[in-house]
């Protein structure tokens, strides 16, 4: 299929993906942020577990999009870079950014953060977290989150991860309205704009939780 042969069509499925991405990182930081309600984040936890086959399905759904997107993105860098050595030996000033041109990297260290997140809060084989239940029995996820943000080296890493993230979406979600086709002189400020806002959004939604923890404003 030339959707995934062409330049053209496998811009589209980075782009397409992309947003999928995106979608799911509004969903996980609408979950996280319940921590922020009394006994929030363990009831959110115990709703998930009761719908396991929801659950996977949609983590093998997320699963196979993060490759796509993942493969393809390494895959045109590349490529770019092959056919254009020089466009990188000479950066044009005007119309490149640190987040533009660092695409390839932000996305290979959030490659490297998610990895690290799901076998800490997922798998749960990082030192820092703890097990345990709560008062009503469940699982006590907010005192493993709280326990592990609480080491000043993990919270400072999530939040690091977080600007990283800021940075790949600050280009990444305007990109994907100019690979649609619906990006023009008037309206690439106006998208440009949304993105840094949806970027800024979710680095303060999410280094929010960290920051709290590690500063002693949240308390486990």
């Amino acid at each position: 299929m030339q959707l995934f042969t062409s330049t053209v069509g496998r811009k589209v499925l980075m782009a397409i993906t992309g947003q999928f991405l995106v979608l799911f990182i509004i969903v996980h930081l609408l979950g996280n942020s319940s921590i922020f309600i009394p006994g929030g984040i363990n009831a959110y936890a115990e709703h998930l577990h009761a719908l396991p086959p929801l659950v996977w399905g949609f983590r093998l759904v997320i699963l196979c999009v993060a490759i796509i997107h993942i493969f393809f993105g390494v895959q045109l860098s590349l490529e770019n870079r092959a056919a254009n050595p020089d466009t990188y030996a000479v950066k044009n000033l005007k119309e490149a950014t640190l987040s533009s041109t660092s695409m390839l990297y932000t996305g290979l260290l959030l490659l490297a953060f998610i990895l690290y997140h799901l076998l800490q809060f997922t798998v749960r084989a990082t030192p820092d977290i703890k097990v345990g239940v709560d008062a009503l029995g469940r699982v006590d996820v907010f005192g493993m989150v709280t326990n592990s943000f609480s080491h000043g080296i993990i919270a400072v890493l999530y939040i690091a991860a977080m600007v990283v993230l800021f940075l790949h979406l600050s280009h990444g979600i305007q990109s994907f309205f100019q690979t649609m086709g619906w990006n023009n002189h008037k309206s690439r400020p106006v998208f440009s704009t949304i993105g840094k806002v949806a970027a800024v959004v979710f680095l303060l939604g999410y280094a929010s939780i960290p920051f709290v923890i590690v500063t002693g404003i949240l308390k486990g």
